[in-house]
């Protein structure tokens, strides 16, 4: 199985979870549960299934379970008062209560809408339709770990009812820059705009699914 949600990637074969290309260590037993968990979503699983399925065969205290669901919580950066994607059932079990999607069959843009996404060093960051937060909190969808970076730095809205992408500060310490420009209210964006977040610089892309021919290296060979 590879599931994506936000800008994690879970891949049940290799045994790997990234964020924005980034491995995420978690423990075996708590990997095995975010598997769980994203196969029967967005069921609840049952805590008694979750125990068969990681401890077959052996008798374990209910406290083993919940300690793993916090190293997932920890893992994501989820908030159990107001979680994003582990949702406890009190009572019953846990679910996963984010949006995800098969990685391997991930629906094209229809009609040739674009997609965006930032790039920062050799992370990667998929933007989805609606807000998306920046910041160092490691809640925002963009998760960049500085000091120059506040907690909640900056959004990005993409919308239907939108021409552009825009990004507006969020009241941050250091500000946000486009083209070296402070954003001082709802800033449209452009493919290669290059944006400083803080002391951070991220760049915006954009894929409009377009046919231009790949440009030749002088001196490649050819094959």
């Amino acid at each position: 199985m590879k599931a994506r949600f936000s800008d994690f990637l879970l891949d049940s074969e290799t045994r790997q979870l990234t964020r924005g290309g980034r491995e995420i260590h978690l423990s075996p037993k708590a990997f095995a549960v975010l598997c769980a968990l994203l196969e029967k979503r967005p069921n609840v699983v049952p805590k008694a299934d979750l125990f068969g399925q990681i401890w077959p065969d052996v008798f374990v205290v209910e406290g083993n379970l919940n300690v793993l669901v916090g190293e997932i919580r920890r893992a994501l950066g989820d908030d159990p008062q107001e979680p994003r994607f582990i949702r406890t059932v009190h009572g019953v079990g846990y679910a996963f209560s984010g949006r995800a999607a098969d990685a391997d069959s991930v629906p094209q843009p229809e009609g040739g809408r674009e997609r965006f996404w930032l790039t920062w060093k050799s992370q990667t960051f998929a933007l989805a339709d609606g807000e998306t937060v920046i910041g160092r909190d490691p809640r925002c969808q963009v998760w960049l770990d500085h000091s120059g970076v506040s907690r909640r730095h900056a959004q990005i809205r993409i919308g239907h009812d939108l021409e552009r992408p825009m990004l507006t500060d969020l009241g941050s310490t250091n500000g946000t820059f486009v083209g070296g420009e402070r954003v001082e209210g709802p800033t449209p964006l452009a493919d290669g705009d290059v944006i400083k977040v803080g002391s951070i610089t991220v760049k915006f892309r954009e894929w409009t699914g377009g046919t231009a021919r790949t440009k030749r290296i002088r001196g490649a060979a050819r094959t």
